[in-house]
């Protein structure tokens, strides 16, 4: 089935559940198998693509985080004008820039020095989209991972996203090469449709949850639980018509960054995923979380996924841009 074909109700899984899981690069090779390109954001299917992630995401949320930025790679090459990804190339996009960095790429001899934190898939990736200083100016380069890129993991100790393998990398005159112009990489409209895309992932990952809730025979006997599967149903069908939505805004003005309808999104997908876990637990108590490993697995994972929406700092952001105009809530 091609990537279009698939509705986000209907989980395309790469590999049959089991316990412990497949590694993680496991998995990842069975779904590029399937899916090696997704269409890119704006290119008129950009549901097509949500649906995809969301379905990776409702099967493995370390998965996703794996996959989403290999794919974000894709995106991000093609509308930079640069080299396509290669055939068993596997990239990852690290772009965090805490104050710890020290990533700097020279000029003149084409490489690439300093650390990157929060590199995630490290172990696992070939090359990678590095945000760098080059001078004052922000710039990405391409970098293969070789034997100049130095991996450390040691730090990471998370119990949601462990699998994902979040290093710290040390590049040591690492051969790189710049993508696009200095602060292109950001300025472009396709870096807030990369954005949105995450909300999907965030969806799926919900959705997934929100199923084990409805198979659950004790809605059907307790109308506390009902109470709470209704209230996750209401905030799943409003993001989902939310992710229709802004994908066909995306798509049909493909040249516009659409900040603050992602923003919007990507803010409605936290909430939901927030409110799911919680209604979940509330509704059925603490046994799935403690007797099912692949269940506790999700939530804790999306627990951690969604922090990369920046809490109040979003929001305060989003009301800003609404505080700007007054005929957007106009039905």
């Amino acid at each position: 089935m091609t990537s279009g074909g698939m509705r986000s109700g209907m989980a395309e899984p790469a590999l049959a559940a089991a316990s412990p899981p497949y590694p993680l690069h496991v998995q990842a090779q069975a779904w590029l198998g399937r899916h090696p390109v997704l269409p890119f954001p704006g290119s008129g299917r950009t549901l097509a693509r949500w649906r995809v992630l969301a379905d990776i995401a409702a099967e493995d949320v370390c998965l996703v985080k794996l996959l989403e930025a290999h794919y974000d790679a894709q995106a991000i090459l093609a509308e930079l004008a640069a080299p396509a990804i290669g055939k068993d190339e596997r990239w990852g996009v690290w772009a965090a820039e805490p104050p710890s960095d020290s990533a700097q790429y020279t000029q003149g001899t084409g490489v690439l020095n300093g650390t990157k934190s929060w590199c995630s898939g490290a172990a696992w990736l070939s090359h990678a989209l590095v945000t760098a200083r080059q001078g004052e100016a922000r710039v990405l380069v391409a970098v293969t991972l070789d034997a100049s890129a130095h991996r450390d993991a040691s730090g990471w100790q998370a119990v949601g996203m462990q699998r994902i393998d979040t290093a710290q990398v040390r590049f040591d005159r690492t051969p790189a090469r710049v993508v696009g112009l200095p602060g292109q990489y950001t300025e472009r409209p396709g870096f807030w449709h990369g954005g949105a895309g995450i909300a999907a992932c965030w969806y799926g990952a919900t959705r997934a949850i929100a199923e084990r809730m409805r198979q659950d025979r004790r809605i059907a006997s307790d109308p506390h639980a009902a109470a709470h599967l209704g209230a996750i149903d209401t905030r799943l069908a409003a993001l989902a018509a939310l992710l229709r939505q802004t994908a066909a805004r995306i798509d049909t003005r493909p040249e516009l960054a659409h900040q603050r309808e992602v923003m919007q999104l990507r803010a409605a997908a936290e909430d939901a995923a927030r409110e799911t876990i919680d209604r979940c637990a509330r509704a059925l108590g603490p046994a799935p979380l403690c007797s099912e490993g692949a269940h506790a697995q999700r939530c804790a994972d999306l627990q951690v996924f969604i922090r990369q929406h920046h809490a109040e700092r979003d929001l305060q952001a989003l009301g800003q841009l609404a505080a700007e105009d007054a005929s957007s809530w106009t039905l």
